[in-house]
């Protein structure tokens, strides 16, 4: 009787290289830090005079908690810059990093809801947004030369929403995986 080599059982180092290490160099860039990037302005001025402001709105210990703390804090319309109640906020992308500020997860925001980016699934097509994306912050340096104030805001809001997609390496599975189940739900 001759033994087959192929086999249902996978070989031990296969799993661990697999599924234990990956998941083990995850754990160790908790916790994930949940960032809103926004436009902030005072009430009753143009948008001349609006700025960009990056708001913290917390940590949490897995991808699953910070898209849930962050899509509830988008929806409930609580995201603010500071105590002044004459500065508004008008938030437009939410980014999940880890503790060495990889990318995670990010999503744009539309109505009070988060449209999560797929994450690329290549280095190719990460370098081919990195250059999309480069050439939209050229535009908006040369808009903001001009002194096209609000057309170099909407270059530079055009980029980030691209590079919404370059999540780091080692999350991209877990962040598509995360995608896929809340579609399904």
């Amino acid at each position: 009787m001759t033994l087959s080599r192929q086999s249902c059982i996978a070989p031990i180092g296969a799993i661990l290289a697999r599924h234990i290490l990956p998941t083990l160099q995850r754990a160790q860039k908790m916790p994930l830090r949940i960032s809103c990037i926004g436009t902030a302005s005072y009430e009753g001025v143009n948008e001349a005079d609006d700025f960009d402001r990056i708001v913290v709105l917390g940590e949490c210990p897995s991808p699953e908690e910070a898209m849930f703390v962050a899509s509830r804090r988008v929806a409930a319309g609580d995201i603010r810059v500071g105590t002044d109640d004459m500065l508004r906020f008008r938030p437009r992308i939410v980014i999940i990093q880890d503790c060495d500020q990889g990318l995670v997860l990010a999503g744009t925001i539309r109505a009070g809801i988060i449209l999560w980016q797929q994450p690329v699934e290549s280095d190719a097509e990460a370098r081919q947004i990195v250059t999309e994306a480069s050439k939209l912050r050229g535009a908006a340096f040369a808009a903001a030369g001009r002194g096209e104030i609000g057309p170099a805001r909407e270059y530079r809001y055009r980029a980030s929403q691209l590079e919404a997609r370059l999540v780091d390496a080692p999350w991209r599975e877990t962040a598509a995986e995360l995608l896929r189940l809340a579609l399904a739900a």
